[in-house]
């Protein structure tokens, strides 16, 4: 059977995918459901020797939509893009006979100067790396659709936006601090960039995943990104903010604070970018058909709800899975559990004074609380497509702020005023010139006349004598455009005689209402959370006095939270130095409390060898029918019950690690396997092992996901597994249960609320 996109159903891939996986039908892995196979086809044992082309790609994967550089559809299959033929060639088609050997003066001599295919070989290679985005460095990405509601027609007159008219689109996540090699689960903020391939151009909204910013003017971006790298003597720590500078720079700067409590929040270490909320972060001035402007902030809420790791899972998964997020969207889309998010507006009126309920609408380090501005969707996008090829396309897409189409215009918040700037100046140096938007992946799906000409990288053949206007002798072509034939026009915003001068209003000076409504809008559990990460990241700091501004800013927040990060730092916490604002708690900032659909989800399925595989095969393919993924884990790799209904094992108790699953189901009593001792494998203890008949691996994995609040089953003997663990089976999460229906029954009920966060009661402390 080909590989089945469990949710297909729900979310139609794309025509181009469509194409790719019945090319691929007769090929693909039989019988396989779980993703994660590296190509489309098995391979053999030995090295093939029958000449054959190149595969085409899995199901899941596509590439950019063939369009010309000057935004042309050219029609091409996108297999007339990649490499071709069945022999091993030169650059230039030349065919080769070896590639093994350079070209020697005998078998032992020197090498010859004269080795073409030696030089082009390795010169190609010395060259093969483009520097690295200074922020965002760490991304993974994957091809979409949006389609429109019709909901925003009255204040955006961008026809992507109107009712079911389906854009393409590429969505790259990242992460900011971190290399290209760093962990996807650190404590940071992540990008959600998303580019709308429209018939009017190309739409770029950058955003993140948290609404508002470090700084509130653009000028001191390179000040922040300094202080959050490594330190530039020793190059460490890495992708992560527990360090000197960092809070130097935060606690001096203090409309820093705002973000900074986000990011120490459970925001900072999303479960998934699938579970992970986006933000344009600025406000933006839309514009409708009759020409009227409205203020908005952009929102992009993901179907399956907003969901963090906890601190040691994450911690742990960055070690076990430094690539956790990246696979975890890949396989999800492999596995046709298309990831979804609504685009959504805040809308506002566009005063010349440009506030809202007392709210300055162009300070990115302030929110509009959704109570008193609710948002309002406008479209859906949905992600079908994995990349072809990493370097292509999640690499070389380059975003820009300013990348805008008619309907959609900027403000003057001195942030984004800096980025429009800023972003092309980038890609100028890491895809080596400006023709960086004729790349596959940047071009746009609109004709493109732009009269630019030549640059390095030039893949547009020009015709014509004429790039300039007004002209004759192209026959005056390009032709200016007015708004009744769809020109972009900036919104003529009237300037204000002002001097000119380096200041901010006074409305931007204002640094602790809104982390204070934040702190006030957290549930007890998140508020742990936050005292925890706070604790963490002040104690990673060297120099004392760090950690006590740290303090002086965490008391104009709140007094409890500065009293218990002073607790953990053994210092005293100071009086708060400003008046306590008294903000109204705004429920949407909090992550607890709901309900959302179980598309994607891991459950593990731990088994004892071939016992009870009746009930393993049930409780596989009720998950399977739920639109999640199973992961069958056993003492070895391979098949369980080979000479009769096979069930292949994705985990053994070795390379099995909690952070993995989103639930785990015992079946059976999982006795140690035949690695299980010390000197094999360092989670053994050798003792338990005896004094359970346990594997202690499993007891390891139990106790893990039981601390990390997620939903724990077991059925028949398996219950005596969770007993040995030391995890009561009418704990909180845990469900005992006679057959393994039953047993994933109240699973799937627990997973709906992400975690059992009853299991985390916050402690009862003195008022402060």
């Amino acid at each position: 059977m080909d590989r089945t996109l469990v949710n297909a159903k729900k979310n139609p891939v794309s025509a181009a995918a469509e194409t790719i996986a019945e090319k691929v039908k007769d090929l693909a892995h039989p019988g396989n459901e779980i993703p994660g196979a590296p190509g489309p086809v098995p391979p053999p044992v030995d090295e093939p020797t029958e000449p054959t082309g190149p595969l085409p790609p899995k199901p899941d994967q596509r590439g950019p939509d063939t369009y010309s550089p000057t935004g042309q559809p050219t029609g091409a299959d996108q297999a007339d893009v990649a490499q071709s033929g069945e022999r091993l060639t030169t650059a230039q088609g030349a065919r080769l006979y070896d590639t093994d050997h350079s070209l020697k003066a005998g078998p032992r001599g020197p090498v010859l100067l004269q080795d073409h295919h030696l030089r082009e070989k390795i010169t190609h290679f010395d060259h093969e790396r483009i520097p690295e985005r200074v922020v965002h460095a760490r991304g993974a990405a994957a091809h979409g659709v949006f389609q429109g509601y019709g909901a925003a027609e009255g204040i955006c007159k961008a026809a992507f936006l109107g009712k079911d008219v389906e854009t393409p689109v590429f969505v790259r996540f990242s992460t900011v601090l971190g290399s290209r090699g760093s962990a996807d689960t650190v404590r940071d903020t992540r990008g959600f960039a998303t580019k709308f391939y429209t018939s009017e151009g190309v739409f770029d909204l950058v955003g993140n995943n948290i609404p508002v910013f470090f700084i509130q003017d653009a000028i001191k971006f390179p000040d922040v990104i300094h202080a959050g790298k490594p330190h530039p003597d020793r190059e460490i720590p890495q992708a992560q903010s527990a360090h000197d500078t960092f809070w130097d720079f935060v606690t001096l700067h203090t409309e820093a604070t705002h973000h900074t409590l986000w990011n120490m929040s459970d925001r900072g270490i999303p479960r998934s970018y699938r579970m992970m909320e986006g933000f344009g972060v600025h406000t933006f001035r839309l514009v409708n058909a009759a020409g009227a402007t409205t203020l908005v902030k952009f929102h992009w809420k993901p179907k399956l709800g907003v969901h963090s790791q906890v601190w040691e899972e994450a911690q742990i998964t960055a070690g076990m899975d430094p690539d956790f997020h990246r696979r975890d969207l890949a396989d999800a889309i492999e596995a046709g559990a298309f990831p979804q998010w609504e685009l959504g507006v805040q809308t506002f009126p566009d005063t010349e004074d440009q506030m809202f309920q007392g709210i300055d609408l162009l300070d990115p380090t302030k929110i509009v609380p959704e109570e008193l501005a609710p948002v309002q969707p406008i479209g859906l996008l949905t992600l079908n497509a994995n990349p072809s090829n990493y370097f292509a396309e999640t690499e070389q897409v380059a975003f820009h702020v300013g990348h805008l189409v008619p309907g959609i215009d900027v403000t003057n918040d001195p942030l984004l005023q800096g980025r429009l700037f800023s972003y092309v100046d980038t890609q100028l140096t890491r895809l080596g010139g400006p023709n960086f938007a004729q790349l596959p992946i940047n071009r746009t799906h609109a004709p493109v006349n732009d009269m630019l000409r030549d640059g390095m990288h030039q893949t547009a053949v020009h015709r014509g004598v004429a790039p300039y206007r007004p002209n004759s002798l192209d026959g005056g072509c390009p032709f200016l455009a007015g708004a009744d034939t769809g020109a972009y026009i900036e919104v003529p915003v009237e300037v204000p005689a002002a001097h000119k001068v380096r200041e901010a209003a006074a409305s931007f000076d204002d640094h602790y209402t809104q982390p204070r409504l934040f702190w006030l809008s957290m549930s007890p559990t998140e508020r742990e959370h936050i005292v925890t990460a706070y604790t963490f990241e002040l104690n990673k700091c060297y120099e004392t006095a760090i950690k006590e501004r740290a303090l002086r800013s965490l008391a104009n927040i709140d007094a409890e939270l500065c009293a218990q990060v002073a607790t953990g730092l053994g210092l005293p916490a100071p009086a708060a130095t400003v008046a306590l604002a008294d903000p109204q708690p705004s429920p949407a900032l909090s992550q607890l409390g709901g309900r959302w659909p179980l598309d994607g989800r891991i459950v593990g399925i731990v088994t004892a060898g071939d016992q009870d595989l009746s009930g393993v095969r049930s409780a596989r393919q009720a998950v399977l029918d739920a639109g999640m993924v199973p992961l069958v884990i056993a003492p070895t790799g391979g098949k369980l019950d080979e000479g009769g209904d096979p069930v292949a094992v994705q985990r053994t108790f070795a390379t099995a690690r909690s952070t993995e699953f989103d639930a785990v189901l015992v079946a059976g009593v999982p006795v140690p396997g035949a690695d299980a001792y010390g000197a094999r494998d360092a989670k053994v203890d050798d003792g338990v092992a005896v004094a359970t008949g346990i594997d202690p691996r499993v007891l390891v994995l139990l106790t893990e996901a039981y601390r990390h609040g997620k939903a724990l089953g077991a059925w028949a003997d398996g219950v005596d597994a969770l007993t040995a663990a030391g995890i009561a089976p009418d704990a909180p999460g845990v469900v005992a249960a006679s057959d393994a229906d039953s047993a994933l029954e109240g699973v799937t009920g627990l997973l709906a609320q992400h975690r059992a966060w009853d299991r985390f009661p916050p402690a009862v402390r003195p008022a402060v």
